[in-house]
């Protein structure tokens, strides 16, 4: 089966889930072009990507072919082709990051749909059920061809416009936990419950491999936090529950392993807290890296909160990632966290932006090491059952296969 895959940005090193998705659909023999709405350059690439890379479909805003692809679909059908720009720009009216993202996306969308005729794409798949999925209904409405899309956290809860027309208009769609379905349903209604499936994203557990370190609670404790800067991630209160742990008098390392915009606050108030030998910002590290640091850490800490412009997250890849490799996992009572961690089973939940839980809960751990083992093998356990990337991309394929005519 040929299968488009698009996204908001490729290659990035925070959404590798998606990569490792493609690579699955490829291991079960299906074909996959990636049509991404820009090019991310960063310092860091997994090597996986690279092939990938090298035959995306990347096209600026504007250039000559993607002019002749709006002149061709003009022509040819015209009402087709009006009747779907006035869709998506009427649609988006009033969000002015929606609506600015038709306009620019719009001409680019019509040249994939023209690329993806040429190449029989038979289902095309959309990550992030924002800009992404809004280029995936711009080239269904024109070609015809079937598609998809997965919701994940933010693109779903920072603004459901049009949300109800992309699910209407689609094979199926997709969202990554039950708190997610929840809130597509009170934007959609009840009669789109059977089209809305829910599909874990799931990570290789031969990559993350249980740790066989056996550490006691008075050796130096390793602390691990794995995501991008941005505000949903809630670094600043893990920072200030460092500060705690230093006050308790407690030996610790916090690894924070990511980048983005709010790197340089995060960094600024480390040294104002006076904790750079405590606390050390990696940057983005390649897949494989984070495994080995994962299986040196003693706890995974991911202190997720809610932004005032409706920011969420879905259900964090890094902490199946973390719990794969035995490691216990303090996060936050947020969205789809729940559905993965359980509180006082697979890992401790506090409530968001709450830095002295977050404090309560790594003294918790660092003081019981076989509260930490146990912890971590029913996580294991758990995401074995639950969140393998294999059998989930099976059950994604088998939808798409379900949807091609």
């Amino acid at each position: 089966m040929k299968i488009a895959y698009m996204m908001s940005r490729f290659p990035k090193i925070s959404e590798t889930f998606i990569l490792y998705e493609i690579l699955e659909q490829e291991r079960l023999g299906n074909t996959v072009e990636v049509y991404p709405l820009l090019r991310e350059h960063q310092p860091v690439t997994h090597p996986e990507a690279e092939r990938l890379v090298e035959r995306a479909h990347f096209h600026p805003f504007i250039s000559l072919p993607i002019i002749w692809a709006n002149a061709h679909f003009m022509l040819r059908q015209p009402i087709s082709y009006l009747k779907t720009l006035f869709e998506v720009l009427s649609g988006t009216f009033g969000s002015m990051n929606f609506f600015a993202g038709a306009l620019a996306y719009f001409p680019k969308s019509v040249r994939f749909a023209y690329e993806m005729q040429k190449q029989g794409i038979e289902h095309i798949h959309a990550h992030f059920c924002n800009h992404p999925a809004v280029a995936a209904l711009i080239i269904h409405r024109l070609t015809g061809i079937p598609y998809s899309f997965t919701a994940h956290g933010s693109d779903l809860h920072k603004d459901k416009r049009m949300l109800d027309k992309k699910v209407a208009a689609s094979a199926f769609a997709v969202t990554v936990s039950n708190f997610n379905k929840g809130e597509m349903l009170k934007a959609c209604g009840e009669r789109q419950r059977d089209k809305i499936h829910v599909i874990r994203c799931g990570i290789d557990p031969e990559v993350f491999l249980p740790t066989e370190q056996q550490k006691n609670g008075k050796a130096l404790f390793r602390i691990i936090c794995v995501g991008s800067f941005e505000e949903v991630k809630g670094h600043k209160y893990l920072v200030e529950a460092c500060r705690r742990l230093r006050e308790a008098g407690i030996d610790f390392v916090c690894d924070l392993i990511g980048d983005g915009p709010v790197r340089e606050q995060v960094a600024k108030q480390i040294a104002e807290l006076d904790l750079n030998d405590n606390v050390i910002i990696h940057g983005s590290l390649k897949r494989q890296k984070v495994a080995e640091m994962m299986r040196a850490a003693d706890v995974k800490v991911l202190a997720s909160v809610p932004t005032a412009e409706g920011k969420r997250e879905g259900v964090p890849v890094v902490i199946m990632e973390a719990m794969a490799t035995c490691l216990p996992v303090i996060s936050t009572q947020l969205s789809g966290i729940p559905e993965l961690v359980d509180d006082g089973r697979t890992g401790i939940l506090v409530p968001p932006g709450d830095a002295d839980g977050l404090f309560l809960a790594l003294q918790k751990l660092y003081e019981n090491p076989s509260l930490r083992r146990s912890l971590g093998r029913a996580g294991r356990e758990k995401v074995l059952r639950e969140f393998n990337l294999r059998l989930n991309v099976i059950n994604l394929a088998n939808l798409f296969a379900a949807a091609t005519p």
